[in-house]
């Protein structure tokens, strides 16, 4: 039995000494002998030079944070000091990277299956230089040489813990040149303290921007992303800065991030904070990231500012329609993903111009194109604000923009294009309202509702309907910007418009129960209002009763050509109008009168002939009829020739019209007249709708004279009486 313990004592002590002869190596060894080895082995695997120009040391110490054996066991902390990383051939600088020194920690027991675990990777001092060339090449994408099998090793990072460094970006893609630093805080800030100071700067450069008004708006957002649970434990460590270039437009931004990623454990968040002004748009953000090795939790507070949404474009890829000034806040989640990220804007509200605006929107790249979905409202908007989002912005604001068109000096209808070259970048699929509707003249538009569809460059506001003085408009409108010219179609019914409301400051009106109503249907092609209108097929029906009309009146509503006519008709005063009705029909931006006739208390005036919308040219007989002894200042028939710019109104030669003439002058107009009934029909709820009688009696007539039109005679200049 000795014999056998000695036997065992020596294997024992054999062990033991081998053991402690392999710690002494290990603990003795100068690692600096596996530079060599390392660094050919790491640039044949990356495809460019890889260097530990440092020393290369290994610490051995126990890990208070692991449970088990692991927790008795030394584990190695490599260090390997100056590390420089090269660029592939054909890149402006030599280095990718340069660390002053690399870090970590290594478990030993997952070493026994195969897997390199490391909790945290340190980065020290790192000097990164990105760079991309015209034709797409980055120096950072790597080209990972293939060993032909699969490793049976597997890399488990946890963290990444960052130091104070350097970034330069150079991207001729994206006309990118920026620098970037970060340095080490003094102290850790804790997440609620920047959220509440983001707060107040995002909201100082929002009233800078839009106004006073758009920091009450905002304040309204309560503050209560600070106390957020997964938040209130983040704190910032580090402050960066960039300056430089983005889009060719000039950034200067600041902001602060915290001191270790975590990549795997989605319960640490990285807090983030942004500061950054490009161009004349301001964004702002905090909040945190989780998950960033598949970058599924983005989770921030999000501030944007600046003189036109359309400015946003070449910074976030969302196609937005140009706007006055405007600033929002609201809450950012994403999910991303390679071609297919979803944002979500939850909750945001804001001001555009004077009108204040809030809502919910998402955006998604995982279609044939990126798409924007989502609700908005209002509930005061001005049409000053609304106006460049139809192409009627003044030609100010145009100006300011830089894409204004010269209007021709002839002209009436804005040649402006309409800017549909990027309307095929996004779908999108919107629903908006507005309560109540502001412009200037108090024009009463309430109650705003359209569904905008954006679909592959067709544009589709379906419905896009409005309360308008006391009535509603209820349309829909097709505008296909996949072709070219751009192909449009409108449908139109409007009722019940109240013309007290319609005119409020017209005093003659101010007591009229009368209203309008009205029906078009309208297809045309072109990328401008003067376009279409010259292109426009399809037809127009009007129906006003008890209403009242001057000349100041139509001077203020801009009407040149119905001005100068009303004024040789009546002079100076006003005229209070039993019923007008107008059937228009149109070819190519060729509208013909099949009726057109005010009947007033002294007279019937009927109006025939074109308006070419496409050369802007008048042609028209003005005839009036006096009634019985009533007598107009001008009863000779008028014609109307010229522009809509110039127009040229004159008296037809030939003999006055005769007394009770009217009466077999429309004799011609059973048809029309059918036509514009419904529209009687729809008004029957005013009381006494004068248009009802006329229109039967303009329909009698047409069966007991069914006489022609006098043909027209060449305009000369001859006097009136």
């Amino acid at each position: 039995m000795p014999r056998v313990w000695k036997i065992v004592s020596w294997i024992i002590g054999v062990c033991v000494a081998l053991i402690v002869v392999l710690l002494i190596v290990i603990a003795t060894f100068d690692w600096n002998r596996l530079k060599p080895t390392i660094n050919t082995q790491v640039s044949q695997t990356i495809g460019r030079p890889f260097a530990i120009n440092g020393d290369l040391s290994v610490r051995w110490q126990r890990e208070r944070r692991a449970s088990g054996i692991g927790s008795w066991i030394p584990w190695p902390e490599f260090v390997a000091q100056d590390i420089r990383v090269g660029n592939p051939d054909g890149a402006s600088q030599p280095l990718f990277a340069q660390l002053e020194a690399l870090r970590f920690r290594l478990a030993p027991l997952p070493l026994l299956a195969h897997r390199v675990e490391i909790p945290v990777l340190y980065l020290t001092q790192p000097s990164i230089d990105l760079e991309r060339n015209a034709q797409g090449q980055a120096n950072w994408n790597f080209d990972l040489a293939d060993s032909g099998s699969s490793s049976t090793w597997q890399l488990d990072l946890h963290a990444i813990g960052f130091d104070r460094g350097h970034v330069t970006l150079n991207d001729a893609i994206t006309k990118s040149n920026l620098q970037i630093t970060m340095e080490t805080l003094q102290r850790a800030i804790p997440y609620s303290e920047i959220v509440a100071q983001q707060s107040s700067d995002a909201r100082e450069q929002a009233s800078k921007t839009v106004g006073a008004s758009a920091k009450t708006a905002l304040a309204k957002q309560a503050d209560k992303e600070g106390n957020e649970p997964g938040k209130t434990n983040a704190a910032y460590q580090f402050v960066w800065q960039a300056v430089g270039k983005y889009q060719g437009l000039t950034v200067d931004g600041n902001g602060k991030t915290g001191g270790v990623l975590a990549l795997q454990q989605t319960d640490q968040p990285f807090p983030l904070q942004a500061d950054v002004h490009i161009g004349d748009s301001h964004m702002a953000l905090v909040g945190t990231l989780t998950d960033p090795l598949h970058l599924a939790a983005l989770d921030i507070r999000l501030w944007f500012s600046g003189t036109s949404m359309a400015k946003l474009y070449p910074l976030i890829g969302v196609t937005l329609p140009d706007t006055p000034p405007y600033a929002t806040e609201g809450h950012l989640r994403a999910n991303l993903k390679r071609g297919a990220s979803h944002f979500s804007y939850d909750h945001f509200r804001g001001r555009v111009g004077g009108s204040d605006l809030s809502g919910s929107l998402t955006f998604d790249t995982g279609g044939a194109r990126p798409k924007l979905s989502g609700t908005l409202s209002s509930q005061l908007l001005r049409f000053a604000d609304l106006a460049p989002l139809i192409g009627a912005d003044s030609n100010a604001q145009k100006q300011q923009r830089g894409d204004a068109t010269p209007q021709p000096a002839d002209k009436v209808l804005p040649v402006e294009p309409f800017r549909t070259d990027r309307w095929r970048a996004m779908d999108a699929d919107v629903t908006f309202s507005a309560a109540r509707i502001e412009r200037e003249a108090q024009l009463p538009i309430n109650a705003l509702s359209t569904h905008v569809i954006m679909d592959n460059g067709v544009l589709t506001l379906d419905p896009l309907d409005f309360d308008l003085a006391g009535g509603k408009v209820a349309s829909n409108l097709h505008l296909d910007g996949s072709t070219t010219p751009m192909k449009g179609t409108i449908r139109l019914k409007a009722r019940h418009l109240k013309l007290k409301e319609l005119f409020p400051t017209f005093e003659p009106m101010s007591t009229s129960f009368g209203e309008i109503n009205g029906d078009a249907a309208l297809d045309a092609r072109g990328n401008s209002v003067a376009e279409l209108m010259g292109t426009s097929t399809g037809e127009l029906k009007l129906l006003m009763n008890d209403g009242a009309i001057s000349k100041t009146l139509l001077e203020t509503a801009g009407l040149n050509v119905a001005n100068i006519v009303i004024a040789k008709l009546f002079g100076d005063k006003t005229v209070k109008i039993n019923c007008a009705a107008s059937d228009l029909t149109a070819t190519n931006g060729l509208y013909d009168t099949r009726l057109f006739v005010f009947d007033t208390e002294d007279a019937t005036i009927r109006v025939n002939g074109t308006v070419n919308f496409a050369s802007e040219k008048l042609d028209l007989d003005v005839r009036p009829a006096s009634k019985g002894l009533r007598i107009l200042s001008l009863r000779s028939p008028l014609y109307v020739k010229g522009t809509l710019k110039n127009p040229d109104v004159g008296v037809q030669p030939g003999p006055l019209i005769l007394r009770g003439g009217g009466a077999v002058a429309l004799g011609i107009f059973a048809a029309p007249v059918a036509a514009l009934l419904p529209l009687v029909a729809a008004s029957r709820g005013a009381p006494d709708n004068t248009c009802a009688t006329v229109l039967e009696q303009m329909r009698g007539s047409s069966k007991a004279h069914p006489a022609p039109l006098p043909a027209k005679t060449a305009p000369k200049a001859t006097p009136a009486h």
